[in-house]
């Protein structure tokens, strides 16, 4: 199986603590994602920490998903990572950084993931997809905290 791999990174003019916080709380990812997604959360941990579990529902491609996750690495404020349980990836690991820089933070994200169908749906499915989910999450941190520069 095809590990794929994404990278973004995204500068804001708040500190890591700030931003750690802002991504820590998981109530603020469904602020963060496409409505084209239909994306819900449906049960939280009472404290995010190294093995919390959190459950969500979407719809990719119209298709009803439930999407399971569990925090698998939490270091305030540099980094935490949040690995799939169960979903619509064979694997998911995302790995959300937060550097102190130019008096703000750099913050970037390593994805790597596998997807049944290989190459083929990378291509014209999964890559696109998730293109456009990113994207609207740095236009959406852009809104929330300020316009940021590369």
């Amino acid at each position: 199986m095809t590990v794929f791999t994404l990278e973004t990174e995204q500068w804001i003019a708040r500190t890591p603590e700030e931003l750690f916080g802002f991504f820590g709380d998981a109530t603020n990812l469904e602020q963060l994602t496409p409505a084209w997604l239909h994306f819900h959360i449906k049960s939280l941990p009472d404290e995010m920490q190294k093995g919390a579990r959190i459950q969500y529902r979407l719809r990719l491609h119209g298709i009803p998903l439930r999407w399971d996750s569990e925090i698998t690495a939490w270091e305030p404020p540099l980094r935490f990572v949040d690995t799939q349980i169960r979903g619509p990836y064979r694997s998911w690991v995302h790995e959300h950084r937060f550097e102190r820089r130019d008096g703000g933070t750099l913050m970037r994200d390593r994805v790597t993931y596998e997807v049944s169908g290989g190459a083929v749906i990378q291509k014209f499915l999964v890559a696109p997809d998730l293109k456009r989910i990113f994207q609207f999450r740095k236009a959406r941190l852009n809104s929330i905290f300020g316009v940021s520069h590369e």
